[in-house]
């Protein structure tokens, strides 16, 4: 099987998800992009900033709207290493991002094509477009990888 070359976002995407693990955070990264120029970059920093809405795309969300000097980020794209749980797509849906192209599905916690499907209810205010599975492989071994190593940690941890 042919593997294409990922998109640019998603490779700083995945770059953000490492610096979370570095971080000691769940490997999770989001870049926002208008008009093709990365305008916010971000990692989840939930535990660091002791702030459990600091999600990858909620920060990333912020940056851009303080880079635009605007709420509503009208034309921009949202690249994630995983699919956002309800809060972020409650978020992104009032950001107005135009795209959203995540690498790894989440059926446990994602909220866009699973569990509570947020752009599909009649209360969301804005749908944005959707694409998923690119960077899946990465994103996920990153995810897996860091779970292990905490349930190792765990076990090896004396009590």
């Amino acid at each position: 099987m042919k593997r294409w070359p990922l998109p640019e976002p998603m490779v700083l995407a995945l770059v953000e998800a490492r610096k979370a693990v570095a971080a000691g955070e769940v490997p999770i990264g989001a870049v926002i992009v208008k008009d093709g120029v990365v305008i916010a970059a971000a990692h989840n920093a939930p535990r660091t900033l002791h702030d459990p809405t600091a999600h990858a795309e909620v920060l990333a969300i912020r940056a851009a709207a303080q880079a635009l000097g605007n709420e509503r980020l009208d034309g921009c794209e949202l690249w994630v290493t995983l699919e956002p749980c309800a809060m972020c797509a409650g978020a992104i849906a009032h950001a107005r991002i135009a795209k959203v192209c995540y690498a790894a599905a989440d059926a446990k916690g994602g909220a866009v094509e699973h569990g509570a499907r947020v752009f599909e209810q009649d209360q969301c205010l804005h749908r944005p477009e959707v694409y998923s599975g690119m960077g899946e492989a990465e994103a996920a071994d990153l995810l897996r990888a860091f779970f292990q190593q905490r349930r190792t940690k765990r076990i090896d941890t004396p009590e």
